[in-house]
């Protein structure tokens, strides 16, 4: 442990960043200094003192006891919909590269359909056919996101299934399921591992996205894109509710970036070899 943590400073530095946030969503509910939905209007609109480090809101709610709370719901979204658009594009994705033929022509014309749309404007409208909650945001995000994966995958599981060992294990009287479960998948997780890494902060980023346009958790939910909505319009009055929110929201997604950035120099073969 000591030699790998040594050998991958960086990655080690990151992943504890990373913990540190994963700890904080977890136990937010008993971090809070204050009830993050208890609302006091006379204390609204208070500027950041040692009462309230963060300032308070419109209705008198404690500005960090919402960030610290909203951490767990931010990155519970982000990571829900990177496992199920990584899930669903995996399973396509194998599919269509080792199945080929009929099956690989009809979901490939899937993800190409998919992917001819911007991927945030699609999101948008299925939020706002759905209806703004954490739960239509988390399906808007993952019916957009999938296709990419899927496209990945097909391309590896076409490479890997030209090898040697794939003939062997097919000539050994291996079904379709057991290949692509011993064989396929184990070579191609780890390029999906990073990929799905790397998208973790891209969602949270989207989430509060559409949480900022209305489209995603809506009010007295603490989420950081939902805040920052409600906090522009005292921009000038009280600055601090949107400063607070949006600095949690860079410095977090920056702290995955960096890790995934790092767990790529790892994960990923090529950056091996060199």
């Amino acid at each position: 442990m000591k030699e790998f943590i040594r050998t991958h400073k960086a990655f080690s530095f990151y992943t504890s960043l990373v913990l540190l946030v994963v700890l904080i969503a977890l136990f937010s509910p008993w971090l809070t200094p204050n009830d993050p939905f208890a609302s006091n209007l006379g204390n609204a609109l208070k500027a950041p003192s040692s009462t309230h480090w963060f300032g308070t809101d419109k209705l008198g709610r404690d500005v960090l006891s919402r960030i610290i709370y909203g951490t767990g719901l931010s990155l519970f979204m982000g990571f829900t919909i990177v496992v199920l658009v990584a899930s669903i594009g995996t399973l396509v994705g194998s599919l269509a590269g080792y199945f080929g033929g009929k099956v690989e022509m009809v979901l490939m014309r899937l993800c190409d359909i998919m992917i001819s749309f911007p991927g945030i404007v699609l999101a948008i409208a299925i939020a706002g056919i759905m209806g703004g909650s954490v739960g239509n945001t988390i399906l808007a995000l993952t019916i957009v996101g999938w296709a990419k994966y899927a496209r990945l995958v097909r391309s590896l599981v076409i490479k890997v299934r030209q090898e040697d060992y794939i003939a062997a294990a097919i000539m050994s009287g291996g079904t379709s399921a057991v290949i692509l479960r011993r064989h396929v998948l184990p070579n191609i997780m780890p390029l999906v591992v990073v990929t799905a890494s790397m998208d973790l902060g891209v969602m949270m980023l989207e989430v509060a996205g559409l949480s900022f346009l209305g489209f995603g958790a809506q009010p007295p939910t603490p989420e950081w894109g939902l805040m920052l909505n409600e906090g522009r319009q005292y921009l000038q009055l009280a600055p601090w509710l949107m400063i607070f929110p949006g600095a949690a929201i860079l410095i977090v997604v920056s702290i995955f970036n960096l890790w995934s950035d790092s767990l790529r120099d790892i994960l990923d073969p090529r950056q091996n070899r060199g």
